[in-house]
């Protein structure tokens, strides 16, 4: 069989698939159910195009990585073909743990297992399944092989992941503020010491960076009706899950049933093969199936929640940079009582509070590095005359106060 095959990207042009082993891991079940992941989730309510998939993004990143690879071996860097290999399988598995809906999912189902924790389980099973081939990439990954550089350019402040993820989302979100030269930040890389840097020439490009991150997270990711979306569907899986494992009889496909009515311990789910199979097969279908025939329940709380979200009849969001006031909470949650035929218990469904963070720069995250023309390295924040930088490394917090329509 021709596994030589290209793939025509809407964002980069044609990619490439390098070897056979990555074809073949593309091919397989478990990458293959990413086509059927969104990478944005409910982004798609606000800005309608954000249909793209975990699939897609993959690839994107292998692509980057492939151009990264090429520029740091035209700098003189030994990077051999295994290694180049399992760096490339590193960054195109680096999201297989992802669930449907996964920020909503990891919080309620699979409660205490983070999506990084899935991946390496999977990539551990391929490991299985490809008797051994995937080892060099999976300490990549892990950051314990002995080229740290590697690890860098899968998971770090200016990773490929990163790169991709910013390009790709304000392509099919058509936030413009998103547009990073990734081009030029790939041709600026070099590695020094082992760690990535950056050559002096690219700080405007890696500036730019910087701050298309911190206006995607505010405009996309942490947008108010994004949020309102997520928290809608974050409460209707609680709900679900509260009342299957009270015994009531929920429609749900096999695979979503076994996480509604288990309580799976995180090392249960480590160690029990048969918990990571089902996992496996859960996609956004399993989850919006499920919610259409919900929105018909006789459970009045996760009925309204679910025709709620079918609807597009969100949440009002106050966000403010100060914790809500509580009597304006208290007031709420009396109102909704009154509203809705449920129980002050039930209440929390109808009005909460949470707190959202947005930082585009840790300094201590293993930093950006500029390297300067005379040969010295400075952190970015530091190389910068850009003072807005000083303000990216810090975390902004903010305070949300979520509500249904129609309590004031």
């Amino acid at each position: 069989m021709n596994k030589n095959k290209i793939i025509n990207d809407p964002v980069y042009g044609f990619i490439s698939i390098p070897t056979e082993l990555v074809f073949d891991l593309i091919e397989h079940p478990y990458f293959q159910r990413l086509r059927y992941i969104k990478q944005l989730g409910m982004t798609h309510l606000v800005y309608p195009g954000a249909l793209h998939t975990r699939f897609h993004h993959a690839l994107g990143a292998m692509h980057l990585m492939s151009l990264a690879i090429e520029t740091l071996r035209s700098k003189g860097h030994l990077i051999t073909p295994e290694e180049e290999e399992a760096v490339t399988i590193a960054i195109l598995l680096h999201d297989i743990g992802h669930g449907p809906f996964s920020h909503a999912l990891e919080q309620t189902i699979v409660e205490g297992i983070t999506h990084e924790d899935i991946s390496i389980l999977i990539m551990n099973k391929l490991n299985l399944q490809f008797n051994g081939r995937l080892s060099m990439a999976i300490d990549i990954f892990n950051g314990t092989y002995k080229k740290q550089f590697l690890h860098e350019l899968v998971s770090g402040q200016l990773d490929m992941d990163r790169m991709d993820y910013l390009n790709r989302d304000s392509f099919f979100t058509g936030v413009s503020e998103g547009v990073i030269s990734f081009d030029r930040i790939i041709k600026m890389l070099n590695v020094i010491d082992d760690h990535t840097a950056v050559e002096e020439k690219g700080i405007y490009s890696i500036e730019k960076f910087l701050i298309a991150r911190r206006l995607m997270y505010w405009q996309v990711y942490l947008h108010k009706t994004v949020i309102s979306a997520e928290q809608l569907l974050g409460k209707i899986l609680k709900r679900s899950r509260e009342l299957a494992l009270k015994g009531k009889q929920l429609f749900a496909t096999p695979a979503l049933n076994h996480f509604l009515v288990n309580k799976i311990s995180k090392e249960a789910f480590m160690s029990e093969d048969h918990h990571i199979e089902i996992f496996a097969s859960l996609d956004d279908t399993d989850i919006m199936s499920a919610i259409k025939v919900w929105a018909s329940d006789d459970d009045f709380v996760l009925s309204e929640l679910c025709r709620m979200l079918m609807l597009r009849n969100l949440y009002q969001v106050d966000i403010t940079n100060e914790p809500p006031n509580n009597t304006s909470v208290t007031q709420l949650t009396h109102n909704a009582i009154n509203k809705y035929p449920i129980s002050p218990n039930e209440s929390s469904y109808f009005v909460f509070t949470d707190v959202i963070t947005n930082n585009a720069y840790k300094p201590g995250d293993g930093s950006i590095r500029i390297l300067m023309k005379n040969g010295t390295l400075q952190d970015i924040a530091a190389a910068s005359d850009n003072s807005n930088l000083e303000a990216l490394a810090k975390t902004v917090k903010k305070y949300i106060l979520c509500y249904t329509k129609g309590l004031i």
